[in-house]
């Protein structure tokens, strides 16, 4: 049974976050996007955890459903989505002479243990009633301790690893390796997240990562991002329980763990060099060129997740995209949210238009959730539906399209369409793209 997990959400008491992730909503919006797992997030939030505790109901180990949930099509013996008790802390301490800035996600696989998880924060003096996801001064390598000692299948995954402000190997004030950030317990950490801005691929530069699972989720602050990265798990019915997670990360199960689902990573929003006031981009060997400085202000540019990559890998990313080494992921698919697709078809720059929404509505109801629309239905199908959203999905499955690289804080811009091509969009064109995605000449 293929079962889709997005554990790194937030909930409404999250900052920047969209009042509409509520536990009911987030149940629904999982249908429409296919994901079958979701996490509960922002665990440590006390007005969110009383409404963890209030509404939900553990169904299978470590697995909960709302009380009295509406009948989902997505996974689960029931009908029904799940949930699973996951969490982001940020820290914020001095190591080697540094500050460092590290956000790193927490699974739990009880109430029970998540109590204790915010006693132990509470004695250390945490305001978890200020976000939901709470800033801690404490070391990486003393936190695994603690939370481990608290329970041992708690499990500690650092998040977006290559995000440059906040992550295990950010330029800006992250570690080079994860047994430099989290010393006698790295041998625990048994994935890492790859964040929005990287994939696989690049990831399997480096060797140092091969014992480690790569985990992909979407880091949504809103239910429409649901999805937009993912996990994909095969696992027979019955099975699906926090400690078959557990067992599956921990023992690098490949045969259970199948693949992830995620943004081209130049879509992510720091994959390039950049400097956002000044709207200039680059690719790393621009950016050694002008010695890490804008050339429009001057100021040090923000060194993307790209260079950060490039910086400390030890394998060419050409052997990364053949697989000419071990990998313990088999495959990874790489998609543009379906939103996105339908406003490129239309020529609409913003995906809440009510056209957009329209006919994200009408294809969800006539062909399914949002991951068999980008994944499984054939075009052919789609395009019955909306031709040139058919198309553009044709064209994404196949590489081809032009996207100008996420930098700084801005996301990438995704280009499927010319404004000429759009409006007949006839099937030859396919066959004249030449712009494989992220690879096209983009100047400033």
């Amino acid at each position: 049974m293929r079962v889709i997990t997005d554990w790194h959400v937030h909930s409404k008491y999250s900052r920047a976050c969209s009042q509409q992730l509520t536990l009911e909503n987030n149940a629904l919006w999982c249908e429409k996007k296919g994901v079958n797992i979701l996490g509960t997030a922002d665990f440590t939030h006390p007005k969110w955890f009383s409404e963890i505790e209030e509404k939900l109901e553990e169904v299978e180990q470590g697995m909960f459903s709302l009380h009295q949930s509406p009948s989902l099509a997505s996974g689960g013996r029931d009908g029904g989505m799940r949930y699973m008790l996951t969490t982001e802390l940020s820290q914020i301490y001095s190591r080697g002479g540094k500050t460092r800035r590290i956000h790193n996600l927490i699974f739990a696989p009880s109430i029970d243990t998540v109590r204790k998880i915010i006693a132990m924060l509470e004695r250390r003096g945490c305001n978890l009633s200020a976000d939901g996801r709470p800033i801690i001064g404490v070391d990486s390598e003393e936190l695994a301790k603690e939370l481990f000692a608290i329970d041992e299948k708690i499990l500690l995954i650092p998040a977006h690893a290559w995000t440059p402000w906040f992550s295990v190997f950010g330029s800006k004030s992250g570690f080079d390796s994860i047994e430099e950030c989290f010393g006698s317990m790295a041998d625990r950490i048994y994935a890492i997240e790859t964040g929005l801005s990287s994939d696989p691929a690049m990831n399997r530069t480096l060797s140092a990562l091969d014992d480690l699972f790569l985990i992909s989720n979407s880091d949504a602050h809103s239910p429409h991002n649901f999805g937009r990265e993912a996990n994909v798990f095969e696992i027979p019915e019955g099975e699906v329980t926090y400690d078959e997670f557990f067992r599956i990360l921990r023992e690098h199960d490949t045969s259970r763990f199948v693949s992830t689902i995620e943004f081209f990573p130049e879509e992510g929003k720091y994959h390039y060099d950049g400097h956002a006031d000044c709207q200039f981009f680059c690719a790393p060997a621009e950016t050694k060129k002008l010695g890490n400085k804008c050339p429009k202000c001057g100021k040090a540019l923000t060194i993307g997740v790209l260079n950060r990559v490039s910086e400390l890998a030890d394998r060419p990313i050409q052997s990364a995209v053949h697989s000419q080494f071990p990998s313990p992921i088999s495959q990874f698919y790489s998609i543009v949210p379906l939103e996105i697709l339908i406003a490129d078809s239309l020529g609409i720059r913003t995906v809440s238009s009510k056209k957009v929404q329209a006919i994200y509505e009408e294809l969800i109801t006539k062909l399914g959730n949002e991951f068999s629309i980008l994944l499984d239905v054939p075009a052919d199908e789609i395009r019955k539906v909306h031709p040139t959203v058919g198309e553009a999905i044709e064209r994404v499955r196949a590489g081809k399209l032009r996207i100008r690289p996420g930098y700084d804080g801005v996301y990438g811009k995704v280009q499927v369409f010319s404004d000429t091509d759009r409006i007949r969009v006839p099937k030859q064109v396919l066959n004249k793209i030449s712009l494989v995605h992220g690879r096209g000449d983009f100047r400033n």
